[in-house]
């Protein structure tokens, strides 16, 4: 049986049992499935690529859907700061660089040397979309610029 059918049913699995997967962050790997399966049909017509099968569909599905959960998880254990700053930068860096290894190793195992598909890209870019899911929380009465308290 082929790997990609195997994980996507666990991937669907997951997003309905696991309780940091709700609708919101499901509408958000579809929408980036299908932003994709858009993206290589135009490829196909305007560039020649090659046209996306079914099993490149459901890889699409997979890879977001597992790049989303690895950005959520991702900002569970360190939440979006409310500021912007060095803060969002270095923790970008430290999500978008992994990922891209483990994409590379998700392309390997789903398409094997034969790739048609940037995956490895597609996953790292889902982590990142993912990983706004929890923002932290500013303490009511706190200047932003000194994360000190306020003196009245």
């Amino acid at each position: 049986m082929n790997w990609t059918i195997i994980i996507a049913v666990c991937i669907g699995v997951f997003y309905f049992l696991h309780p940091w997967m709700n609708l919101k962050t499901f509408q958000k790997v579809i929408g980036i499935t299908l932003f994709l399966e858009v993206f290589y049909l135009v490829g196909h017509y305007v560039m020649s690529w090659p046209f996306p099968t079914p099993i490149v569909l459901a890889q699409l599905f997979v890879v977001s859907g597992m790049g989303v959960a690895l950005g959520v998880f991702f900002s569970r254990l360190w939440p979006l700061p409310p500021h912007k700053g060095f803060e969002r930068i270095f923790r970008t860096f430290l999500l978008v660089i992994p990922a891209l290894g483990f994409g590379m190793g998700l392309q390997v195992l789903l398409q094997g040397a034969q790739a048609t598909q940037a995956i490895y890209l597609i996953f790292a870019c889902a982590a990142w979309l993912g990983s706004g899911h929890f923002v932290r929380r500013e303490l009511v009465g706190t200047d932003p610029s000194s994360h000190a308290p306020k003196v009245q």
